[in-house]
């Protein structure tokens, strides 16, 4: 058994996304080994309570460690205003602090955030560093930012730029992609981005989630449709309500056609807006943020998942998968990537009239075609069970980190030669 130090920077068993991640990570890579995990000290308490509130053997196998920058270097961060800096920072300090704990470890992995395009300086550790999940979120296609304010759009070919500027100009992150060991990549996008040499990466969604044991029990008379996340132009929501009002034209009966959105975000109002101007609003509820066990009950009463986001990601579709909820998705390095024909659509991006378009086609299909519907769920559960378990991730990380020390030990046997 061997020692893992990993830097989480998220990290926080009560919360979804990126903390909850960092979370399950952890606990994968105690499954195999010993980890030393390097979070922030506002993550403390949370894992604390939570691990004295909920044992399990595998923290025997786990150390935390807690750092932060000093108040003066992160008095201006409030909350995610300034997050990305503030990582920036954080990853550039936390090599000191590191090295002045004088730990004894085998391997280093930056392990969270997920950023492709924000350098990792583990590797001045001198140990066999991973790097990943990483990635991007692709820009937002401009056609698909058509009932958003000229702020969003500036926004979107702004942080497009930014990441270009890190991608083609950083000498921190082009040290990083050289001096790793393993690249682990989220999608086939990263590896374009970065340059990467076959030998130097490997692809796996970063995205998994628990099993939570057992298939939807919808009514069959009823269609339910169900879609989660931030309510922010890159998820496209605006594209799944377009596209159910185009199939309230299309059911014999739309009255037992529902929409069901829970989020929120600075985007409510206008999809909300969207919703009147259709005139569907009996027909399409909004709900708020909501604790993660009460989505998983309303997963279980849906019939399909709709999410055509611009991500490079969506932890809400292992989710749905899990569940054996159809997925439907557009065709991007997001969540198209987790889709194929026998668990959901995978809708072709084209102009914005064609997509909400297919988007209801789509919906109609398994609207009318219950036996489809019925296949869908149990190929959504096999690919849940293949690929978006935690248990995949633990075992994917297991055996990078096999081969990193295989081809190490080989190494210093050619040497002593």
């Amino acid at each position: 058994m061997k020692t893992i130090l990993a830097t989480t920077y998220a990290v926080n068993p009560n919360k979804g996304s990126e903390d909850g991640m960092g979370w399950n990570y952890v606990l994968q890579i105690a499954r195999f080994h010993r980890i030393i995990a390097i979070t922030r000290e506002n993550n403390q308490a949370a894992i604390e309570a939570y691990m004295a509130a909920n044992p399990d053997e595998r923290y025997e196998r786990i150390q935390f460690l807690y750092f932060d920058l000093p108040y003066w270097m992160r008095f201006w961060k409030k909350g995610s205003r300034g997050a990305l800096l503030y990582f920036y920072l954080w990853q550039r300090n936390v090599v000191r602090f590191i090295r002045q704990q004088k730990l004894d470890y085998d391997i280093v992995h930056n392990l969270n955030f997920h950023n492709d395009w924000t350098p990792s300086f583990l590797w001045k550790l001198e140990k066999p560093f991973v790097w990943g999940h990483i990635g991007h979120h692709p820009q937002i296609p401009s056609q698909y930012l058509k009932h958003y304010s000229l702020k969003d759009k500036i926004k979107n070919k702004l942080t497009w730029w930014v990441k270009k500027l890190f991608w083609n100009n950083s000498p921190s992150l082009k040290n990083t992609v050289k001096c790793a060991s393993h690249i682990l990549c989220m999608n086939d996008s990263v590896p374009q981005v970065l340059d990467l040499s076959k030998a130097q990466y490997s692809i796996s969604p970063s995205v998994a989630t628990q099993d939570y044991g057992w298939l939807p029990k919808n009514s069959e008379e009823e269609f339910n449709i169900i879609s989660a996340g931030r309510f922010v132009p890159l998820k496209g929501f605006d594209l799944s309500i377009t596209a159910f009002a185009k199939l309230l034209k299309k059911v014999p009966n739309p009255a037992k056609c529902k929409l069901t959105l829970v989020g929120s975000g600075t985007e409510s109002n206008t999809l909300k807006k969207l919703v009147k101007d259709f005139g569907i609003e009996e027909n399409v509820q909004f709900i708020d943020w909501i604790e993660r066990s009460d989505l998983m009950t309303m997963m279980k009463t849906s019939s399909v998942f709709i999410f055509p986001s611009h991500e490079g990601a969506g932890m809400v579709v292992p989710e749905a998968l899990s569940f054996g909820l159809p997925v439907i998705a557009l065709d991007n390095c997001g969540p198209g990537q987790f889709i194929d024909e026998k668990c959901g659509f995978v809708i072709k991006m084209g102009n914005y009239e064609e997509t909400t378009e297919d988007l209801s086609e789509a919906l109609l299909e398994l609207s009318r075609n219950k036996e489809k519907r019925s296949s869908m769920r149990k190929s959504a559960r096999q690919v849940f069970l293949e690929k978006f378990h935690w248990n995949r991730r633990g075992e994917l990380l297991k055996n990078i980190y096999a081969s990193i020390l295989n081809q190490q030990e080989y190494s210093i046997s050619k040497k002593t030669l």
